[in-house]
């Protein structure tokens, strides 16, 4: 077949991760989600992992996991939070891409990414190379073999940036076809013009770059690739075929290659459902014999070039104007305000150069009193940093110095490579892409800018912060209340910033409602408790102690005393100091231990004040998790009490609200709201049960059947997956369990009465195992009359009938 197709998802996340603490906090704005990497995963990268195709009646038929289909890759950043936060579905990819392999001659489909999405073209040699050798690296890591090509953060490419490339054995990229110029078949000397997109995409085409070394450069549909990720073309999976079946041109007279390329996002977040059209898609192709699938490492060699090509440098696929997107206002935007203009992302990108060209002198000459070559010692740091393991670390002290280090020289070099992997996220390119400097994506690099001067403070005693400052303040925000990149920097980056004492005020507060073990992990802090005294008097409560904390990152320790007082609700009051010695410490349990011994309370706050000095901490200065967490806790008694008083009122009314129910009257709002809560929360307590019991939420049912608790279906939600999942779980570990097969179905039914929208991702994939690995074993048995057989395939086909199958 002289027809081939290929499907490209770039699959990215900005990175997320507060750079103090190495982990993502919690993100309101991805609710029901902890954040909007868990969240994305949900609707995108997992559902790709187990994409449904259905048949014509919307019944599940099949599960596949598309990523053994098409070409890919990952953003590695993404991944490392995968390895921690998803590690079912990295498995399931990095399985993709080993499956890929047997199914095409040997190529997987997995590309690489230079680390970080920075913007190449716009960097210097020296960090091109530091993030294909990152990249590169990680992909190793993860999937276990050395890529074949890889893709440039926003396409943007240079010719440079592609001899970097080539160098590391890269031998292959993606590029939009408006980044073509010229081309000419290869032994020729003629070039023909292709500028504006009109290059044949159908096909590989040869860079020859200024060093004799070459690249194959591969030129995606742009028209389908569009319409993929702008004009709802994943609505329908039949009608996506189709379209990529136009792709083709019958006047050619070569293999064909169709390919696509888009963010990988498009599959299921972007456009919901759109990991399923996929799948329909590429089955309805292959089962038809349309086109044959293949990767682009397959194709290359298969077809190799017959066309040499130039490229329009710099370039991206996302700017028109070459790059000047990540670093003018050339009028790229995402669709902001009107009349808001991006003024700020020249002055942006010049305060970042000077902050990272002003350290890099400094780095170089401290770097080199510990390692034989500062650069290569900064490559080689990938290995730490996708693994902090101990050994590891050690490990890389020892390739890497000119001699045996000191623990205390060993937290300076990792302090001077940390502040070289903040200087290269702080230009992760998203920090550009959008219309406002203080939208989130660019605090986020503000942040990493943040932790640069911080370890260049701690590093070389220097305080770059007000020179920096100075040149934000160039840089105009669109917002009237944000001014400038100063404001928002001291706005937003500031209060981000953690030091000693807040780390210290987090453990001492969170203490107070958990109680820790002696060393414990909190984010990338471990905490050495040393000496730790709780005192309670009533709903109050005292806590006093020093600790060790410990930075994991940078092996960076201090000692700190504490002091937390709880009165009871949200009030709360803290202070943390650097350790003052024994005596200190010795006057300071003294003090506020005779003072709360008294009960009273505003003596321990001003005895505090004394001892703390202005370093006075509450609630509000937890990080956003443990804040959550501890408001929680505060909240639990508030909702038991909110509940029993509703409980009170639905008891006093209940007569009336019969009545009215056997005369078909509504209900006046308040009972009808009364009612519908205490349902809920019966509902929701039936669901939490460890085992629910389906005969007991069926006369929740009938007694509530006219109430409506739709508004509450968002946590019933929550309760009923977790319940589904657990019994398929064990149903998974136990199918001979007939009684519990049948209660399964019997909660599936009445879950499909209530209309509650459920996350069934789960239960779904569990029965589908459950389906092609055990269902054929009881149908034999059934077939040959065996009774249990045969009550046990009547219940499994009544599941999976309400799970949606086909059976």
């Amino acid at each position: 077949m002289d027809r081939y197709l290929c499907i490209h998802g770039h699959f990215y996340q900005p990175p997320r991760e507060n750079p103090w603490l190495e982990a993502v906090e919690l993100q309101d704005s991805a609710y029901p989600y902890h954040d909007w990497n868990e969240r994305i995963t949900a609707e995108c990268y997992a559902p790709n992992t187990t994409a449904r195709v259905l048949d014509g009646e919307g019944r599940i038929v099949d599960i596949v996991n598309n990523f053994e289909r098409i070409s890919f890759n990952f953003g590695p950043p993404l991944l490392a939070w995968m390895k921690d936060n998803a590690p079912d579905i990295l498995a399931a990819v990095v399985a993709a891409d080993h499956q890929s392999r047997s199914r095409y001659a040997g190529h997987g489909s997995a590309l690489a990414q230079a680390y970080n999405h920075m913007i190449l073209p716009l960097a210097n040699r020296r960090d091109k190379v530091t993030q294909v050798r990152w990249g590169i690296r990680a992909f190793e890591y993860y999937f276990g073999r050395k890529p074949e090509g890889l893709w440039l953060p926003e396409c943007a490419v240079d010719t440079e940036s592609l001899e970097v490339l080539a160098e590391h054995g890269i031998t292959f990229t993606i590029l939009s076809p408006f980044q073509a110029a010229r081309v000419r078949p290869i032994g020729t000397s003629d070039w023909r013009d292709v500028s504006g997109g009109r290059i044949d995409p159908s096909q590989a085409y040869l860079a020859r770059l200024p060093s004799g070394r070459s690249i194959a450069l591969f030129f995606y549909d742009a028209p389908v690739s569009k319409a993929v990720a702008f004009e709802r073309l994943l609505n329908d999976g039949l009608v996506f075929a189709e379209r990529l079946m136009d792709g083709f041109d019958h006047s050619r007279g070569h293999p064909q290659l169709m390919h696509i390329a888009t963010d990988g996002e498009s599959y299921g977040h972007h456009h919901r459902f759109g990991e399923m059209a996929l799948a329909y898609a590429l089955r309805h192709i292959e089962e038809n014999g349309l086109a044959r699938l293949t990767n682009y490492a397959e194709f290359l060699e298969k077809h190799p070039p017959t066309h040499e090509v130039q490229i329009h440098e710099p370039s991206a696929w996302s700017c028109p104007h070459g790059v000047r997107r990540w670093y003018a206002d050339c009028g790229c935007n995402s669709g902001g305000r009107p009349g808001w203009r991006q003024h700020w992302r020249q002055p942006l990108r010049e305060a970042l150069d000077w902050l990272r060209d002003r350290l890099t002198p400094a780095y170089e000459q401290r770097a080199a009193e510990f390692f034989a070559d500062p650069w290569q010692a900064r490559d080689a740091y990938i290995d730490v940093i996708l693994d902090r393991a101990e050994e590891r670390v050690n490990r890389f002290m020892e390739q890497q110095a000119r001699r045996a280090l000191t623990g205390e020289e060993q937290v300076t070099c990792l302090r001077l490579l940390e502040l070289q992997r903040h200087a290269m996220l702080m230009y992760t390119s998203c920090g550009w892409f959008f219309d406002e400097i203080s939208g989130l994506e660019t605090v986020q690099i503000l942040q990493y800018a943040g932790r640069v001067v911080q370890l260049a403070q701690n590093v070389f005693g220097e305080d770059l912060e007000p020179e920096f400052l100075a040149r934000l303040e160039k840089a105009p925000s669109n917002i009237r209340e944000h001014r400038n990149g100063r404001v928002v920097y001291e706005k937003f980056v500031k209060p981000a910033i953690v030091d000693r004492e807040k780390l210290g005020a987090h453990f001492a507060v969170s203490s107070l409602f958990e109680d820790y073990p002696d060393r414990a992990r909190i984010y990338a802090y471990t905490f050495e408790q040393e000496d730790r005294h709780v005192l309670t008097a009533g709903r109050a409560r005292l806590v006093m102690g020093r600790t060790r904390v410990i930075f994991e990152t940078t092996r960076a320790a201090d000692r700190i005393s504490y002091a937390a007082l709880h009165l009871g609700d949200h009030n709360v009051n803290c202070g943390v100091r650097e350790y003052q010695g024994d005596d200190a410490y010795a006057q300071l349990l003294r003090e506020l231990g005779e003072a709360f011994g008294r009960a009273d309370f505003p003596e321990v706050i001003r005895l505090m004040d004394r001892h703390f000095g202005e370093s006075n901490y509450s609630l509000k200065n937890l990080f956003r998790d443990e804040q959550r967490k501890v408001l929680q806790q505060i909240l639990a008694s508030t909702a038991q009490n909110i509940e029993t008083h509703y409980r009170q009122i639905l008891d006093q009314y209940m007569p009336l609200i019969r009545f009215l129910k056997t005369i078909g009257a509504r209900l006046p709002a308040p009972l009808q709201n009364t009612a519908d809560y205490i349902l809920a929360c019966e509902l929701r307590r039936q669901f939490e049960a460890d085992d629910a019991d389906p005969q007991q939420i069926r006369i929740l049912l009938d007694n509530g059947e006219s109430l409506n608790i739709e508004q509450h279906g968002e946590a019933l939600g929550y309760a009923i997956k977790a319940q589904l999942d657990r019994q398929l779980e064990r149903l998974t570990r136990n199918p001979e369990d007939l009684n519990r097969l049948a209660r399964t179905a019997d909660l599936a039914e009445l879950v499909h009465r209530m209309g509650v929208e459920v996350n069934l991702w789960k239960t779904q994939n569990l029965y589908f195992h459950l389906l092609k690995e055990v269902a054929p074993g009881w149908e034999d048995k059934a077939a040959r009359g065996d009774p249990a057989a045969q009550q046990w395939r009547e219940h499994f086909r009544r599941l999976g009938e309400q799970l949606g199958f086909k059976v």
